[in-house]
């Protein structure tokens, strides 16, 4: 049994997608996917390059998660937390 990450583009609509091309592989336990993180965390059997090529052929950009996304994620996190915007009356 081994844990896949990956950092998939998309927005809400590609989930459903994801989901199908993924539950086509055999021996897949369990697909967890974060849209805000773009982060989708694969369980189960089958080999780590057989799950990017089937999210790929899905016509979907991904990758393998890597230190630089945590970072990354981490970093765009805190930025929108401390965002904060001014409204402005167009007339």
């Amino acid at each position: 049994l081994q844990i896949v990450e990956l950092k998939v583009e998309m927005v809400g609509i590609h989930e459903k997608r994801l989901r199908k091309c993924l539950s086509k592989l055999k021996g897949i336990e369990k697909v967890e996917v974060d849209g805000n993180s773009q982060k989708v965390v694969v369980t189960g059997y089958t080999h780590k390059n057989k799950i990017l090529k089937a999210v790929r052929k899905a016509g979907l950009k991904a990758e393998f998660w890597s230190a630089q996304n945590e970072l990354l994620n981490a970093y765009v996190g805190a930025s929108y937390a401390n965002l904060r915007f001014n409204n402005f009356n167009i007339f």
